[in-house]
């Protein structure tokens, strides 16, 4: 049964911190598909594609892969307008459950498929497909937690971004624990384990309903354990809770909203720099073996491992200066707490409760 939301009130922190750590590990670790890549060419997948020299670069296998990581990305962004549409609808616990579910799927499916890459090369494209669509709904979800933070929820927001960005650098600290000596079905099955105490840690904690914003009325009757205090007097103006900001008598269509020239701006911007970013990564390995390999298409054998080790190497690098994103955007989040504070103290129109 589904905890209420005065009971996921209380248990706020726990849900904000365990979604960070979830975001991180769990969310668009898609991000980080070079280091993957290396790992799935390391295990066989599509090798049955290559026709040269074992040492020699296979272009048909990396095309094959590269297309996954196509499908899974776009699956990655794609999936928000519906997700949107399902939250408003059911709220937030159904889909983190059917993401969280979708991505220990993901894993269970790349972890069966290694005991014979060969024969099961085509389930790399199914697990890339859950493991998009189940990263994105973790993260989708967890953007509604902040609600529950009151006049501080921005800079909560901002280390949920913050951790869905930095979450490409977890296939490069997969691929450290390969290199060791791990292996790559032992890792997967791992990461099954813990993609089902994600399912757990929801079924406990999270609420049936969506999370309330400090506007909606429904907030003070969370703060309050469950029992609405005075909901005539919050529409007006008077509000039962220090840290409550009372809803305003109109609020802006939402057709409106969605034309102006700001949020338009804002899709455009948007789309560009994750167009962006998903093509760097997807070429990243390319482009680093042409810079050591220099076009030809008969390397030495030193020349071709000298190139697989710069690909590595420079993909772990890529991976962790991701992690300066959980760095950043806290303070992003603080400056946008206290600009939007300032700016409900020096408004005398709307009816904004004191912050003692």
């Amino acid at each position: 049964m589904a905890p209420s939301l005065a009971l996921a009130y209380r248990r706020r922190w726990w849900m904000a911190v365990t979604a960070i750590f979830e975001n991180l590990f769990f969310s668009a670790v898609l991000l980080g598909w070079g280091s993957l890549l290396i790992m799935l060419k390391s295990e066989g997948f599509y090798s049955h594609l290559c026709t040269g020299e074992p040492h020699l670069p296979c272009i048909e296998q990396e095309e094959v892969l590269n297309l996954g990581f196509t499908i899974g990305s776009f699956l990655l962004s794609a999936a928000t307008m519906p997700l949107g549409l399902l939250m408003d609808r059911f709220g937030p616990r159904p889909v983190r459950l059917v993401g969280s579910s979708c991505f220990a799927a993901s894993c269970a499916v790349m972890a069966a498929a290694a005991y014979n890459p060969r024969v099961f090369s085509i389930l790399i494209f199914l697990a890339v497909c859950l493991n998009g669509f189940g990263g994105i709904c973790l993260t989708f979800t967890s953007l509604t937690l902040p609600n529950m933070f009151g006049n501080i929820r921005s800079t909560i927001l901002s280390l949920m971004i913050g951790s869905y960005a930095s979450s490409a650098v977890t296939f490069p600290g997969v691929k450290l624990i390969y290199d060791l000596g791990a292996s790559f079905r032992v890792i997967m099955w791992v990461w099954t384990g813990l993609a089902c105490m994600v399912i757990l840690n929801c079924l406990l904690n999270w609420p049936g309903e969506s999370f309330p914003a400090p506007e909606d009325i429904r907030y003070t009757s969370v703060l309050h354990g469950g029992n609405l205090h005075k909901p005539a007097s919050s529409l007006t103006g008077s509000c039962s809770h220090p840290r409550l900001i009372c809803p305003s008598p109109a609020s802006v269509p939402l057709c409106r909203s969605v034309c102006s020239p700001i949020f338009l701006w804002s899709v455009v911007t948007m789309a560009i720099t994750q167009l962006r970013v998903i093509f760097f990564m997807g070429a990243m390995n390319k482009m680093l073996e042409f810079l050591v390999i220099h076009g030809d298409p008969h390397p030495s054998e030193e020349l071709q491992r000298e190139a697989e080790e710069q690909v590595g190497f420079y993909s772990s690098v890529f991976g962790t200066m991701q992690l300066l994103c959980l760095v950043t955007c806290p303070l992003i989040g603080y400056i946008m707490d206290w600009r939007m504070k300032e700016c409900e103290e020096e408004s005398p129109s709307r009816s904004v409760c004191c912050f003692q």
